[in-house]
């Protein structure tokens, strides 16, 4: 089936010469003289793509461009826009890519160009398009599957640390058991426990040198230390299934009274999932073997996360926490065996 374009712009000539050009090369086109009767037309028609002209009399396109978005069903895909000026005008096109445009094209047309770009903006929705519906049946499908890859990857990057062992997996599980007694449902339970599967990720890119020093790191080393989170989100955040992936990632150093990194969040400004993670993590860490100790004893590890509720900690999930200690009268929350080297 051929591609459909509908040309929008008042000025005759130019609707004239895009028909022609795309018309040559096997596309359907739809010509229109205004922003309104483009607005009335999609109501009905479904184009793979809009050529919009920027300057029309009554309504611009930057308001044209508005209006579609506002009117278009939130189950519709967006139909791509492409912006038809004659303007050198960065401004505008700042504006219309903030409104959504997938490019310019510069008037007046150069015949290879025009073509060019159309063909490469439909070939990348509709890849896009593609690519959204398959990740969404893959999830669907294999979401049981998905889990034992994030747990591989997370056993990944436990592995860079000679004195971690299933750190990654216990973050997880204890940020459910918190997120549990708050009152979450299962899916957002589920999410959470894939993000603090994931909540290190960003140790990938720290020198293993350094995540293994048996010795007190230096000041250059802590700050390189400090890079995780931010470099664990830029792994992260274009999953737009799942933004509480970067989250989790970039915000589960940061203290209750604005004193932990990167960004130095506090209170209720620190993101929830992070807030829950953090004490999960912090836990985790004094009840796993290192290098220079053993694993905490248990009332040492509780009188910490007291010590800590209101600075380093959300007292709300802190409390939560001393409570699923005050309950594990055996202390089996805690690493059980110490890592072989």
């Amino acid at each position: 089936m051929a591609d459909w374009i509908v040309v929008v712009d008042d000025d005759m000539s130019n609707l004239k010469m895009a028909g022609h050009i795309l018309s040559q090369n096997n596309m359907r086109v739809s010509a229109l003289k205004s922003g309104k009767a483009l607005l009335d037309w999609i109501k009905d028609n479904v184009p793979d793509l809009i050529l919009l002209d920027i300057h029309m009399p009554e309504m611009d396109g930057f308001e044209t461009l508005r209006q579609l978005r506002a009117q278009q069903n939130e189950n519709q895909n967006e139909i791509p826009v492409i912006f038809l000026t004659a303007d050198e005008d960065q401004e505008s096109e700042t504006m219309g890519l903030q409104l959504g445009a997938m490019d310019f094209i510069k008037k007046p047309f150069v015949p290879d160009i025009l073509l060019l770009r159309v063909k490469h903006i439909i070939e990348l929705v509709r890849l896009q398009n593609n690519l959204s519906m398959e990740v969404e049946k893959k999830t669907q499908q294999n979401e049981r599957l998905s889990i034992q890859v994030v747990r591989t990857l997370a056993d990944a990057i436990d592995a860079k640390d000679t004195y971690t062992n299933g750190h990654s997996g216990r973050v997880a599980d204890y940020s459910r058991k918190i997120a549990a007694r708050f009152g979450y449902d299962d899916k957002k339970l589920s999410d959470l426990y894939i993000t603090g599967l994931l909540h290190d990720v960003g140790k990938i890119g720290i020198p293993d040198s350094i995540i293994n020093k048996t010795s007190k790191l230096n000041d250059e080393e802590y700050e390189i230390i400090k890079t995780h989170p931010a470099k664990g989100c830029r792994i992260l955040q274009n999953i737009d299934e799942m933004p509480l992936l970067s989250i989790g990632a970039h915000w589960h150093h940061e203290r209750f009274d604005g004193k932990g990194y990167p960004d130095g969040l506090s209170g209720y400004d620190i993101p929830e999932e992070a807030r829950i993670i953090a004490v999960a993590d912090a836990y985790d860490a004094m009840t796993s073997y290192r290098s220079y100790r053993d694993v905490l004893p248990q009332d040492v590890v509780r009188a910490e996360i007291e010590k800590c509720k209101g600075t380093q900690f959300d007292p709300v999930f802190a409390d939560i926490m001393i409570r699923l200690i005050d309950e594990d009268k055996e202390y089996t929350m805690r690493e059980m065996r110490k890592v072989t080297q």
